[in-house]
Order: C-alpha cells, then sequence, then structure tokens
C-alpha cells in the first residue's frame, strides 16, 4: 500500500513538470540514506522522489527500536510497491538504486518502468552466476541462520565495518553505523542465493526488454558484499540488449557505503552525469 507522504510527493513532483529522480535503497538502510543525493538532483532539474520499502519507519533511533517492522519483506513485493508507486507520476523517472536497490531499479527497467537506469553495487539477479568469498562473509550474518528467513536482521558494527565500511577508516566506519545502519529483511538475500536454482524465483530480470532504457552499472573497487565479479556478470548480461546503452564503471578505492561515506558525492556525480545524458 502506498503512503500519504509518498503520494503527496507524487503529487508535487507531477505539478512541477520535471524528469522525476527515484532512489531506491538497499538492504541495512533508510530513505534518509539518499537525502544528499535527493539534495543534488533536485538543484540539477530533476525532481526527487526517496520513497521507503513497504513499513520503512521514519528514523534510525525508531528502526531500531522497532526491527520487527522489517520482517517479511520479498524482493517481489518491494519492486511490485516501487512499480505502484511509479505508475502515479505523469513522466517516465531515471531510477538509482544501490546493493539491493541497485538490482530493483534493473527490474523496474525490465518493465519498461525507467527513463534511465543507474545500480550501483547491484545484488545480483537470477543467471549472474560469479559468487566471491568476500560476498559470501557479507550475506553470513542473515544466510548462517535459515530461521533469518523470516526475520529482520540487525548488522553488529564488525558485520557492518566488514560488508559497507571496509574502505573508510574506523572513525568513519562507527559514524556510518550509528547514522544509517537499521535491521533488514533476511528473505531477500535468501531469494537472492537460491536465485540460480529456483526456477520461479522472484529474482529476475528482463534484460532484454525493448523499452529498458539507458543503464549504468558502477561498481566500488574494494567492495566486500558486491565485488566486481558480480557487478560485471550483470554488465555482461545486460549488455545483450541491443535496443538500449549499457555501461559499466569501476570508482576506486571504494567500498559498500560509498553512496552514504564521505565520498559519496563523486559517486552521486558519476549517476547524474550519466541520467543527464539521457534526459531533457
Amino acid at each position: 500500500m502506498l503512503i500519504s507522504r509518498d503520494l503527496e510527493r507524487v503529487e508535487q513532483i507531477n505539478a512541477t513538470g520535471r524528469t522525476p529522480a527515484v532512489f531506491v535503497h538497499g538492504l541495512w538502510l533508510l530513505p534518509s540514506s539518499w537525502d544528499r543525493w535527493a539534495a543534488v538532483f533536485e538543484q540539477s532539474g530533476f525532481a526527487p522522489l526517496t520513497p521507503g520499502w513497504p513499513d520503512d519507519p521514519e528514523t534510525v533511533a525508531e528502526a531500531n527500536a522497532h526491527p520487527e517492522v522489517f520482517a517479511g519483506k520479498s524482493v517481489g513485493q518491494v519492486v511490485d510497491h516501487f512499480a505502484e508507486l511509479i505508475g502515479e507520476l505523469d513522466r517516465k523517472p531515471v531510477v538509482i538504486g544501490h546493493s539491493f536497490g541497485g538490482l530493483i531499479a534493473q527490474m523496474l527497467a525490465g518493465r519498461g518502468l525507467s527513463a534511465a537506469t543507474v545500480a550501483i553495487d547491484p545484488a545480483p539477479f537470477r543467471g549472474v552466476l560469479p559468487l566471491p568469498v568476500s560476498a559470501l562473509r557479507a550475506a553470513r550474518p542473515v544466510l548462517g541462520n535459515p530461521a533469518n528467513f523470516h526475520r529482520a536482521v540487525p548488522l553488529t558494527y564488525d558485520q557492518f565495518r566488514y560488508a559497507f565500511a571496509n574502505a573508510v577508516s574506523e572513525e568513519e566506519a562507527k559514524e556510518l553505523y550509528e547514522t544509517f545502519a537499521v535491521p533488514a529483511p533476511g528473505e531477500p538475500l535468501f531469494q537472492a542465493a537460491a536465485a540460480n536454482i529456483n526456477p520461479w524465483t522472484e529474482v529476475k530480470v528482463d534484460t532484454l526488454h525493448a523499452e529498458r532504457g539507458p543503464l549504468l552499472i558502477l561498481s566500488g573497487e574494494k567492495d566486500n558484499t558486491v565485488p566486481w565479479a558480480i557487478a560485471n556478470a550483470s554488465y555482461k548480461k545486460q549488455a545483450r540488449n541491443e535496443a538500449a546503452v549499457t555501461e559499466i564503471t569501476e570508482l576506486p578505492g571504494r567500498g559498500h557505503a560509498l553512496t552514504i561515506d564521505s565520498g559519496w558525492r563523486e559517486v552521486a556525480d558519476t549517476a547524474l552525469a550519466f541520467v543527464r545524458r539521457f534526459t531533457a
């Protein structure tokens, strides 16, 4: 179900006549992780929209106080939620997503719902085969216990440091953890892990859709959660689409926290430059 705040924002965006920019967060973050990005895109002429996943709390404090609200969210539910919201927009948006949000952004593009898409360190979909050791270690806090499928799972600081903040200083890593980290549903990780052996999986992308639109995949060089091998395999699947531009860029020295750490502006500017090439 769409919430009134998002619908009010959609109404405001439709009134501007600007191209919407929809931001999709991934696991262990909230929509507020995009606030600085939204300001940059708005200053550049876009109309930003930062919706949450279904039932996302407003604040990090609220999220950590009530982790149970995150449980039971599947990839299919979240994609349908964003697709319904995009359907309320008068103009096709650009879509920017990080991690599982990058997967969701590609799924939305595969439905022909995006004017241009940027998938940042995107989670893998069916057909993406590499499974690096670092990715397995990053996912172990969830996948290590089958009961987590139905639970909301927080990360300890050490787990967050490895999975997100390995490429920044200890001081910055602690600040990022305290500022941004929230629990996340376990189900999407189990879905992604089984995507290549489950023919009915929700974790699949129509990479050949004629109206997929231009797509840029951004990969942090030091990302433990979504290493280059995964990002590049996603790119190779997407590059088979002959109807649209497909590009990939590796960002040197960056980890999985690249959208929220002190170097976020470089990533935002890279994404902005790409989508501006394809929007009036």
